[in-house]
């Protein structure tokens, strides 16, 4: 049977695989994080004229954890992102799904700061170097770190088998840490990525498949994981990998 192994972490991991399972029947869905996700850290003084950038539900979560204030004006990376900030008080205003789109937008609504980007230790994109570049005053605080984890036994078994794996990767640090914790795969791996530089963490031959969301967004990427499920009948069709 295929499995689609989720190693997103928690609790988004065990969201995803809820989200998942009715769209993808006879498939069986596997959570195994590889990041663990440990908040902490210092905030600036806030002087109440910051501008929240959030780039991540933890980073929304994080700067709660610090500091009381709900009353600042918010971006977020995508609406998932916004949604979280606006349920703990903010009016954050969504962009497109990824940090080109975030910064796009605020030039485009020419706010100018100063900003503070709350985040983990670990990112994809500068912000606030960016922000500092275009000749804003820019902040960052880190509110949370990513803690690597191993793969479970579970998903070891699935990936030294013989039937698909269809792994999505959501962020370029989940791949690396993904192929290298795994090594060598055994099990014809499918792979979708939520962008171009997620999907150039995978190492050329390590996926039989490999596909990337139309849109850096989690719709846009299930759909490209029902579409990967169906590939994986056929390969399961033709007795696993050749």
């Amino acid at each position: 049977m295929t499995t689609l192994l989720i190693t997103r972490p928690e609790p988004e991991a065990s969201r995803m695989a809820d989200r998942l399972r009715p769209a993808m029947p006879g498939v069986r869905v596997l959570v195994s994080p590889l990041m663990e996700i440990v908040f902490g850290g210092t905030l600036p003084d806030l002087t109440g004229r910051e501008v929240l950038v959030f780039t991540s539900r933890h980073g929304v979560e994080g700067f709660c954890r610090l500091s009381p204030r709900r009353d600042l004006r918010a971006y977020a990376v995508g609406e998932a992102t916004a949604e979280a900030a606006r349920a703990r008080g903010f009016d954050a205003c969504p962009a497109g799904g990824d940090a080109a789109a975030l910064l796009a937008l605020i030039g485009r609504d020419g706010t100018t700061g100063p900003f503070l980007h709350p985040r983990g230790a670990h990112v994809a994109a500068d912000i606030a170097g960016t922000l500092r570049a275009r000749g804003h005053d820019a902040a960052e605080a880190v509110v949370y770190t990513q803690e690597a984890r191993p793969l479970s036994s579970e998903a070891r078994a699935a990936l030294a088998g013989h039937a698909p794996v269809i792994l999505p990767l959501l962020s370029p640090r989940s791949g690396r840490l993904f192929f290298a914790e795994a090594g060598p795969v055994r099990a014809p791996l499918l792979v979708a990525a939520l962008s171009r530089n997620v999907a150039a963490t995978v190492p050329e031959g390590a996926a039989r498949r490999l596909s990337v969301a139309k849109n850096p967004d989690l719709a846009a990427l299930c759909a490209v994981l029902r579409d990967l499920a169906g590939h994986a009948k056929r390969v399961e069709g033709e007795g696993g990998a050749q």
